[in-house]
């Protein structure tokens, strides 16, 4: 692996933990999005994490000066050129990305491998969009990007073992752990397990059964989990876990994973989580 520039395409709070990340490891990144006011959020959302991090001990000014010096950014995606690999980090939405990949291929060297940091989309339909397929994966992290240790490899049908092979040595440079997924199937393997408890969970409440906090209570300390099912949905927000269900539906044709009604009704009243203030908690039913 002769890695040394990371392209990354979204400066939202995955493309900017995943900048942060990579240029805390050593990297220079190359931070692309559509409007400067984007790219200066994302800035500011790595400058929060580090200073939280240097009042903490675990970070000095120094490293924290180092870290956001192997940042560039950028509006232009053409400046991809210089990058080693790419990591897109755009809005879950399969045409928006399969454009940006369209464009990626005709900008990067021909050697370079494009990745998508999609949670749940199909790599193969994405990889499509290019005259490389076969360097084309899922590079899948969680979020916070910087402290969270998985990081899903997710083959497309043409992807080929050296391509996954290389992204896992990149996997280790950033200091996580990866695990391959082998078949590309939507949602992977953390969200095709993690859905269907959310479904369960929403129905629960939908049918009287028990409150959202006492269902949270119930699974971490019943399971041992960090966080219960509402909390981490209002965390990520509730309009992600419901575009999810709904493509799972679609792709794996099947009624179970449609979104319950009790969902819909607060991504259309817009009480869609932690930003908004009010998710499944604080939400008048």
């Amino acid at each position: 692996m002769n890695i040394q520039t990371i392209g990354i395409v979204g400066a939202g709070a995955m493309g900017s933990g995943i900048a942060n990340l990579a240029a805390m490891s050593g990297f220079n990144v190359i931070l692309r999005d559509v409007e400067d006011s984007f790219l200066e959020k994302g800035l500011s959302t790595i400058n929060k994490f580090m200073d939280k991090s240097v009042s903490k001990g675990k970070m000095t000014e120094d490293q924290k000066s180092e870290t956001l010096e192997k940042i560039t950014t950028t509006t232009s995606l053409q400046d991809m050129q210089n990058a080693d690999v790419v990591i897109e980090a755009v809005i879950e939405d399969l045409e928006i990305k399969k454009a940006v990949f369209s464009e990626l291929d005709d900008i990067v060297a021909e050697d370079v491998i494009l990745t998508t940091n999609t949670s749940s989309m199909s790599i193969t339909t994405i990889a499509s969009a290019t005259k490389r397929p076969d360097k084309v994966a899922g590079m899948h992290f969680f979020n916070p990007a910087q402290l969270m240790k998985l990081v899903e490899i997710v083959r497309g049908y043409e992807t080929s073992d050296n391509t996954v092979n290389q992204l896992k040595q990149l996997s280790e440079a950033l200091r996580k752990e990866a695990v391959e997924v082998k078949k590309d199937t939507p949602g992977f393997i953390v969200n095709r397990i993690m859905i269907p408890q959310f479904i369960e969970a929403i129905k629960l409440v939908e049918e009287g059964v028990a409150t959202p906090e006492d269902i949270d209570k119930a699974v971490t300390l019943g399971l041992n989990y960090p966080m219960g099912p509402f909390t981490l949905q209002d965390y990520a927000g509730v309009d992600i876990g419901y575009h999810v269900m709904e493509y799972f539906k679609e792709e794996l044709d099947d009624p179970h994973f449609a979104p319950p009604h009790l969902l819909k009704q607060l991504v259309r009243a817009g009480r869609v989580g932690k930003k908004s203030g009010a998710g499944f908690y604080n939400y008048d039913k």
